[in-house]
């Protein structure tokens, strides 16, 4: 029930923010929308308090049921609420509906309202709002070059796109001689020289621990091709490529990045059964593609920047586009992101993940871009266990069965051109073609 106590009004503040998003897909009509305007107002404020209105309008299909998002950027905290149901968790505010004002019909509106306490020195307006997950986000919503296509009739993309194709590009070993091995030894003696090298991996590989590999290398694996027991590891290098091989029950990490190693391109490789990490990276890696993969019978899965006190050495680098990946039933880190800005996640496939999906954390920006959820009751959030909340823009995703995402903030601008392949056709054109054996190389 709304307070009936009041104080003398110090300052009176509107904020609105007209924030408009089209063509964002759920699949559930009930909650969709497509677009939505909130004006968000602080009607009083005195010592150690204030009152916030909000109103919603919805600009999409009717919906049946609504939940609105914002995060605070200054410590405010919700006390009492009505004509919503509000809860918090740290700096992030989830209004619900209550029976009497579920249903909004395209156009149609709703307000609630609250009180909060605050620090009495900076009372910040909430810069983004989310409508049943759909991202309101007008004119801070990132730019990019991108174009949509139609479901593919021919075998999957097989190009680079993304973060590698920048800085010079990825080219790993070029045109250099195909050297094929199948042995450990074999395997460490070719990653490890410092001449530009195409290595082929036939049949298995048994090793253990971490394999370095040098600048300028390719390493493709021929039909069948696994490493069983160890990883990669790159490590203030650049230039390499990681393409269709199988890992299995590595005992660190499949490929780990860092130390400021540039110009990644990983590749139609299959991860399962590992101790640590499929693909981390960190401490100032930058420049990086990580393309369909699928990851299976695996817990953490991908993490951007390995800790919350290496902004000095990560600030500014750990730019990785995430896209047609393959999260079968892996649990978490997909990715979990600190610092890097702009990562770009999209038209990836999570599929029954239990933990979550994406984390954008300390001050991180992700996008996440025409991604298909299924089963994923946490498909996007801020923050993450004792990391604080980096941004994340959400926009055209597709999601099945899933919760609604929590978004805020603003991202840097996408540099590079791509295709975004539909959202409602992101899994059967990533099943069908992510994974090692899926291409010819």
């Amino acid at each position: 029930m709304r307070s009936s106590r009041r104080r003398p009004i110090l300052i009176t503040a509107t904020a609105t923010a007209a924030l408009l998003v089209t063509s964002a897909l759920t699949a559930v009509t009930a909650h969709a929308a497509t677009g939505c305007a909130v004006t968000y107002s602080v009607g009083g404020q005195w010592q150690g308090g204030f009152t916030g209105n909000v109103t919603v309008t919805n600009l999409g299909d009717p919906i049946s049921g609504w939940t609105v998002r914002w995060s605070f950027g200054a410590g405010q905290q919700v006390t009492e609420a009505w004509n919503a149901t509000v809860t918090q968790s740290g700096s992030s505010v989830t209004a619900t509906n209550v029976s009497y004002n579920a249903g909004l019909p395209t156009n149609g509106s709703t307000s609630f309202g609250f009180n909060g306490t605050w620090n009495n020195s900076s009372n910040p307006t909430p810069t983004s709002f989310t409508l049943n997950g759909v991202t309101c986000t007008g004119g801070v919503a990132p730019t990019g070059n991108p174009t949509t296509s139609a479901p593919p009739t021919s075998p999957p993309q097989t190009g680079l796109v993304g973060w590698a194709t920048q800085n010079g590009g990825t080219t790993g070993g070029g045109s250099a001689t195909a050297t094929t091995v199948s042995s450990a030894s074999a395997l460490t003696s070719a990653a490890s020289s410092t001449s530009p090298a195409v290595i082929r991996i036939s049949g298995t590989i048994t090793c253990s621990g971490m394999l370095r590999v040098r600048s300028n290398k390719t390493i493709l694996g021929n039909a069948g091709a696994t490493i069983a027991g160890c990883g990669f590891n790159i490590s203030g290098d650049r230039n390499v490529i990681i393409r269709n091989i199988t890992f299995r029950d590595w005992d660190d990490d499949a490929v780990n990045v860092e130390q400021s190693a540039t110009n990644v391109w990983i590749d139609h490789n299959t991860f399962t059964n590992g101790y640590d990490g499929t693909v981390d990276i960190k401490r100032g890696a930058d420049f990086i593609t990580v393309s369909w993969n699928r990851v299976y019978n695996h817990d953490k899965t991908m993490l951007l920047g390995h800790s919350d006190d290496n902004g000095s050495q990560d600030l500014g680098h750990l730019r990785v586009t995430y896209h047609h990946n393959w999260f079968d039933a892996s649990t978490q880190r997909h990715p979990r992101v600190r610092f890097g800005n702009p990562v770009h996640v999209y038209n990836n496939y999570y599929y029954n993940n239990s933990g979550y999906g994406v984390a954008s954390t300390m001050s991180a920006g992700v996008l996440v871009e025409s991604n298909y959820f299924e089963n994923v009751k946490d498909p996007y959030h801020l923050g993450e266990a004792a990391s604080g909340p980096g941004s994340l823009v959400a926009r055209n995703n597709y999601l099945v069965n899933s919760g609604s995402g929590q978004t805020g903030g603003s991202v840097a601008s996408i540099p590079y051109p791509y295709t975004v392949d539909s959202a409602s056709s992101v899994k059967s054109i990533v099943t069908g073609g992510a994974g090692a054996g899926r291409i010819s190389v």
